[in-house]
């Protein structure tokens, strides 16, 4: 008798991010014959904004080297990005249906996924002067799709990547991360508009619309591009807020025109980069000796002096609140708090990884003392106690055991 084939669907699209009017391709395996895609605008509410039935499906293979130089699988459809559509992060749901085999196997299978991309302003700066900035280097750093991420401990064969695709099913931390506080700003009438990571290197002329960009996602993963986009964005007026710990913590390389990155992290002396002695561009931390350009000097902290609060083995056992020193700030104007105090543990406001500066104590107050690139004019309001895991610090020759630092506000 006749057996169902494997019923499964993915996909991916071509682009992370695009303008209205430009073309988006999408890239579908599947074991069925036909499938359907919806695509739906995830905010405040969801919009589904386009659907389509029937689409031809094809099952395609993997490469080997999919997760490093991606699926390389042919287009499936295409979409011409409508001018109407508003910024904004969009989901593309697929879904295959069918009644199994011919003769046997004859149960109903549904099989789906999701991608995604981002749609960019048709007029940047036009309706807001606020732009969210999307941590797509992040979602794909941990995405191991195909086998193998920038992470061992979800590699196969407990193996690290070097290099990771674009072009290949997607992860995604947006649901995480971004979205709760897009459905917090549009309910309150806020209007944003949206990039990706890496728009930040490929259009930097996007910035000169906008008077904020926002970063409020796990944005662990820069490259030299990006940060010296936004710090001539801040030299020349421009303002940036970042609502997250552990940004800029790894310096990346961007290949293939945007379509993969590359990061050596503890094993930076394997990055070609390395022998030629151009160290700056060393795809390891921010804040190591030999690249020498610390997060601290973009925004003001960093993960070195930082690290895991309620998280990684470190302070489980934490309030997950931080401990108010300096209540004459303007910042604690109205909220009736004293030093010593302390506030946001209901809510475990400190959590998972945190930055810091390095500290020194002062009759019970703590000081920046300046020598991990943090800016003079820097204030520590609060703390929170925070530590690397040694697992993760101890590759770095100039790293202390048993280090701890603190989250600081």
């Amino acid at each position: 008798l006749d057996e169902a084939s494997p019923w499964f669907i993915e996909g991916y699209a071509g682009q992370q991010s695009i303008a209205p009017g430009e073309d988006l391709t999408f890239h579908v395996s599947t074991g069925a014959s036909k499938f359907e895609a919806e695509i739906i605008r995830l905010g405040a509410v969801e919009e589904s904004v386009w659907a389509q039935k029937d689409i031809p499906g094809q099952a395609h293979p993997v490469p080997e080297n999919a997760s490093s130089h991606g699926c390389q699988w042919p287009e499936s459809f295409r979409l011409t990005i409508p001018q109407e559509w508003r910024s904004g992060y969009y989901q593309v749901s697929l879904r295959a249906t069918d009644g199994g085999g011919r003769f046997a196997q004859r149960g109903r299978r549904t099989a789906e996924s999701s991608c995604f991309f981002v749609v960019r302003s048709a007029t940047p700066g036009q309706n807001t002067k606020m732009l969210l900035q999307l941590t797509t280097n992040t979602y794909n750093a941990y995405n191991n799709w195909g086998g193998f991420s920038l992470y061992a401990y979800n590699g196969r064969g407990g193996n690290q990547g070097h290099r990771v695709s674009f072009d290949r099913p997607p992860g995604s931390q947006f649901a995480s991360w971004e979205l709760p506080f897009i459905q917090w700003a549009e309910k309150n009438g806020y209007i944003l508009d949206y990039a990706v990571n890496s728009d930040l290197e490929f259009r930097p002329e996007l910035l000169q619309h906008y008077r904020l960009v926002l970063s409020v996602g796990h944005d662990e993963y820069w490259s030299t591009p990006m940060r010296d986009n936004i710090e001539n964005f801040i030299a020349t007026g421009g303002n940036v807020a970042f609502m997250s710990g552990n940004t800029c913590c790894w310096q990346v390389r961007s290949e293939d025109e945007g379509k993969a990155l590359v990061c050596w992290k503890e094993n930076y002396f394997k990055d070609p980069v390395y022998a030629t002695g151009e160290h700056a561009l060393l795809t390891s931390l921010w804040s190591h000796h030999l690249v020498k350009r610390p997060e601290n000097q973009l925004t003001g902290v960093g993960f070195l002096w930082g690290g895991f609060h309620k998280s990684h083995e470190q302070f489980m056992d934490g309030t997950g609140a931080f401990t108010v020193h300096r209540p004459d700030h303007w910042i604690f104007e109205g909220t009736a708090l004293k030093q010593g105090d302390e506030f946001g543990g209901e809510n475990t406001i400190v959590g998972y990884e945190c930055d810091g500066a390095e500290l020194e104590w002062r009759e019970g107050l703590p000081f920046p003392t300046f020598r991990d690139g943090t800016p003079d004019s820097f204030t520590v309001l609060c703390t929170a106690p925070a530590r690397w895991h040694p697992g993760d610090s101890e590759w770095y020759e100039q790293w202390e055991k048993g280090r701890t630092g603190a989250a600081c506000l």
